[in-house]
């Protein structure tokens, strides 16, 4: 029976790659719970497991970048995954073979958080020229993660008030997307998967849209922890902060307009909250 793996074409692969599909009758698969671009599966050896996505919905992201940019981070010892692979089904679907490195991290304590913030740190402190290798995408800011935008007059009114107070300063490499269902825990080890939105792009706003989301989905006290242990490698002025967070508040309404984000119970309650207590967006008013 043909494994998952070789039934693919695959473009870039390394030596493990070549090891796995010569033994691919005696590996076994499993599903694995997916994001809204991707579809997930674990394939487990006698050895090792591995995690199969397969890129089938609408989302069609640049995986030979993922791909390299994954190569080089690892290499330089970052918390990500080892990639083996990528290439494409016999649907036309881009897929990535990596490791698997455990499961989405659920509960949170002081250690857990630092930890978390340093991770987000070293990130962002990764030299541009030690990547120049591979083609770093640069993205408009408000195009990317405000897509559809201008449809919205309430966000867009906002948003245009808030990046002409600031300067965005896209010159590091960042996650785009960076919250605890994309960090994943095994053996008190903690690695950052979803590279779909890696790009050069601004720090802070990298690393707002990541405190934002545990005020709105964790906790108060996390988000301070997070925050702390960031801010003592990476200065950033209040004022600036309180910005950034702004932008990411303005991202969240959108999202959420379109369904794009998981709301519980209390999450519009938070959202609220944020707003009024933000002295850049407390005096616009949201429909949420």
């Amino acid at each position: 029976m043909i494994s998952p793996i070789g039934i693919v074409d695959w473009v870039e692969k390394n030596e493990m790659m070549d090891e796995l599909l010569n033994r691919e009758d005696t590996l076994t698969t499993e599903p694995m719970d997916h994001g809204f671009e991707a579809e997930v599966m674990k394939i487990c050896s006698d050895k090792d497991s591995f995690v199969l996505k397969v890129w089938n919905k609408n989302s069609k992201p640049n995986i030979s970048f993922q791909y390299h940019l994954l190569n080089i981070l690892f290499e330089q010892g970052l918390a990500v995954s080892k990639p083996f692979g990528w290439g494409i089904n016999p649907n036309g679907d881009q897929v990535l073979l990596t490791t698997f490195d455990g499961m989405p991290v659920l509960n949170v304590n002081k250690k857990k958080m630092m930890e978390i913030a340093n991770i987000l740190s070293k990130i962002h402190q990764v030299k541009v020229g030690e990547v120049e290798n591979i083609q770093v995408p640069k993205r408009d800011f408000i195009d990317y993660f405000f897509p559809g935008v201008r449809e919205h007059a309430d966000i867009n009114n906002a948003l245009i008030s808030l990046v002409q107070i600031t300067q965005i300063n896209q010159e590091h490499i960042i996650h785009g997307d960076f919250h605890l269902r994309n960090i994943l825990e095994k053996n008190d080890r903690y690695i950052v998967i979803d590279w779909t939105n890696g790009q050069l792009g601004d720090p802070r706003y990298d690393f707002a849209w990541s405190l934002t989301l545990l005020k709105i989905y964790v906790s108060e006290n996390s988000a301070n922890v997070f925050c702390s242990a960031y801010l003592l490698k990476n200065e950033i002025p209040k004022k600036e902060l309180e910005i950034f967070e702004a932008l990411a508040c303005l991202r969240w309404i959108l999202l959420h307009r379109s369904g794009g984000v998981p709301k519980e119970p209390n999450t519009i309650k938070r959202v609220r909250g944020l707003l009024t207590n933000n002295p850049f967006i407390k005096e616009f008013e949201f429909t949420i």
